[in-house]
């Protein structure tokens, strides 16, 4: 069995970590390239930093940040946030990133995946994926940073994904961000089964045993957190020490 990932994600706005619940309310929680070399040297497998205003001047601020990012860092990151073009993708490789991510981007314009997974391969494009589950039960994606309903659903907008090229799938449950309550196991189970790419969970995690059920209920190839890493109470390492008692395969 392959090694479980574990992904510290830092979201950046005016040059700083900031953090939400829901996906709003957001505070300020340090330098983006300090918390980085932090979490690599605790043992991070690697690291997602969004630019989530990504403004005409925030996409500068934020390629100059990448630049840091990688003559510090010595682990793989993904950027993402305002790609809306092969140039934007080629001008955040240049400095230095290792993969990217797309989101509402991708939704407005699916081609635009074909066109990344063929200029620099599918392992370079990573989909995000921001999605509520309703009352009934069907769980709808979300652009604009968690603002705007789309039509599509969860399941068959990352299979079309899959088919034209991304290399994994970034899903995160709106429901579950920053509440610390566990990760939508059920939904990524159904991801899982669904797709032959990686799939990387993202919302919900508040304890140890939250990140060993996404592995061994939700069948994710990797976990994805923030607030239970910014805010210090949780350190990676032990939690990688965890999931090795747990019989949970990762990387110490």
């Amino acid at each position: 069995m392959l090694a479980k990932r574990i992904i510290p994600c830092l979201d950046v706005k005016d040059g700083m970590t900031v953090k939400g619940t829901n996906f709003v309310n957001l505070r300020q929680v340090g330098d983006p390239v300090e918390l980085g070399r932090k979490y690599s040297l605790e043992g991070a497998d690697e690291l997602v930093y969004l630019d989530i205003t990504a403004s005409h001047e925030g996409r500068k601020t934020f390629s100059d940040m990448v630049r840091r990012v990688a003559s510090e860092i010595d682990i793989p990151f993904t950027v993402g946030g305002g790609i809306n073009e092969v140039a934007d993708v080629e001008r955040l490789l240049a400095a230095g990133a290792d993969k990217i991510s797309i989101n509402s981007s991708a939704l407005r314009n699916p081609s635009l995946i074909n066109g990344i997974a063929s200029r620099f391969g599918r392992q370079v494009c990573v989909v995000a994926i921001d999605a509520h589950c309703g009352n009934d039960g069907v769980w709808t994606c979300y652009v604009n940073g968690g603002r705007v309903p789309t039509e599509r659903g969860l399941f068959e907008w990352a299979h079309e994904a899959e088919q034209r090229g991304a290399g994994e799938i970034l899903f995160t449950s709106m429901d579950h961000d920053g509440v610390r309550q566990g990760f939508a196991c059920e939904a990524l189970r159904k991801l899982h089964d669904s797709l032959s790419i990686p799939v990387i969970a993202s919302g919900g995690a508040g304890a140890f045993s939250h990140f060993a059920e996404v592995f061994t209920e939700g069948y994710a190839d990797a976990a994805l957190a923030a607030g239970i890493f910014h805010s210090g109470e949780m350190n990676i390492l032990s939690l990688k020490n965890y999931l090795t008692q747990h019989h949970i395969p990762v990387r110490v």
